[in-house]
């Protein structure tokens, strides 16, 4: 019976990944798929010719789509347009808020320039002698900055994740000197925050410093030279 337990957690600890991630993939599919298709016209829509239903032809059709959107928008034209149009959605009171913020959100996820998210690290929260994951996101700017800058002059944007879904959580901003940097990827410590703490990575050794905050030097302001006659 022993080794029957084993044999069958095994194959559960093999089978439930995989299982798990083909029905979520194929799922997607499907919902892509439901929402495309019926938009495609029935001379390009491959079922009308097949006894059976192709899937993954929304998929496919979408990411073209886009692909389509960036090329259009890459040239003056297309930058013309979008300037147009997102001066209308500016001057609509609700729609405004939602666009800026749901596009400064998708900006900051996908830029490949972006520091977001690059380091994990522990603080004392929410009391001291206890300690919780974050991921740092930037160093604090803007007003809020400002109104710190009495406090401490050196504050970093981290996000505190909970348990066990880290899509939620707190954003804290926290004096630089009160993070401790892990050596774990952002990736480890989400499976970390998922697990409740079973899945731990393996210790690698050799912190990385936190990132300096990037300051720049104003030069000197240079006397109007003096103009002769």
């Amino acid at each position: 019976m022993k080794r029957l337990r084993t044999y069958f957690l095994t194959g559960l600890v093999i089978a439930g990944p995989i299982g798990i991630t083909l029905y979520l993939s194929w799922s997607l599919i499907q919902w892509i798929d439901g929402w495309v298709k019926p938009l495609l016209p029935v001379h390009y829509n491959p079922d009308t010719y097949l006894p059976f239903p192709v899937p993954g032809v929304g998929l496919f059709v979408s990411i073209a789509m886009l692909i389509l959107v960036g090329f259009l928008t890459a040239n003056i034209a297309g930058r013309t347009l979008l300037g147009y149009g997102e001066r209308i959605l500016g001057r609509m009171p609700l729609v405004r808020n939602l666009y800026s913020g749901l596009k400064q959100i998708f900006e900051t996820a996908l830029s490949e320039s972006g520091t977001s998210f690059k380091h994990a690290g522990i603080i004392e929260y929410p009391r001291q002698g206890l300690w919780a994951i974050v991921f740092l996101a930037t160093d604090t700017e803007g007003e809020v900055a400002a109104k710190l800058e009495e406090h401490d002059d050196d504050m970093l944007s981290v996000f505190l994740p909970t348990t066990p879904n880290p899509t939620s959580g707190f954003l804290l901003f926290v004096p630089r000197n009160e993070v401790v940097l892990l050596d774990m990827t952002v990736e480890e410590a989400a499976k970390l925050v998922i697990s409740a703490g079973l899945v731990t990575p393996p210790y690698k050794p050799g912190a990385k410093a936190l990132p300096e905050p990037i300051k720049v030097e104003k030069p000197p302001l240079k006397e109007p030279a003096e103009i002769d006659g």
